[in-house]
């Protein structure tokens, strides 16, 4: 946008001192010719010859002046231009960076989440086992109790019939598991 209006001040400030070179140019000429047609003498004619030169050199070097500013101001507004695309560029590839840190960071996240998941999980089959073999080695401990403890009645009963077959030859004695 400001491009376009400093070109167009630069364009309308050149028509307008060309205009007035013209103008001045061509208003000088008529009126010495048209003010003393027959009496304008030599001296006067080259005098009026040298100012329109002198004028032409000067509206050229002012011409010349304006151009060198034009491209200037052109150059400017080129090299301005470049700047904002490359700044405009960098934000774009600096918002894609962030994009892409966020992306990466999301499945970090979620890469954990699911690692701590199956750690979990892991750690939860394992307790499972753990109990189930405790419970196992706890039902054959209680097994392995009342096979002594059958063994150790079995081992006082037969202790217990010698007994009494020994001190009484000829008499019964009732046995106390025989009563329960």
């Amino acid at each position: 946008m400001r491009v376009c209006c400093v070109r167009r001040l630069v364009l309308a400030c050149l028509t307008v001192v060309a205009g007035a070179g013209l103008v001045g140019g061509c208003g000088g000429v008529t009126s010495a010719l048209s003010s003393k047609p027959g009496a304008a003498s030599k001296g006067e004619a080259a005098e009026h010859n040298e100012e329109a030169a002198q004028q032409k050199k000067e509206e050229a070097a002012e011409t010349a002046k304006d151009r060198e500013l034009l491209e200037q101001i052109e150059a400017k507004t080129k090299e301005e231009e470049v700047e904002a695309k490359a700044k405009k560029t960098e934000q774009a590839a600096q918002a894609n960076a962030k994009k892409r840190i966020k992306a990466a960071e999301a499945a970090a996240k979620k890469k954990q989440k699911e690692a701590d998941a199956a750690a979990k999980k892991r750690e939860q089959a394992l307790k499972a086992e753990v109990k189930k073999l405790q419970e196992a080695v706890k039902k054959k401990q209680e097994a392995t109790k009342k096979q002594q403890e059958e063994a150790s009645r079995k081992q006082q009963e037969a202790g217990e019939q010698k007994e009494v077959k020994s001190s009484t030859v000829g008499t019964t004695v009732p046995s106390p598991h025989a009563e329960g």
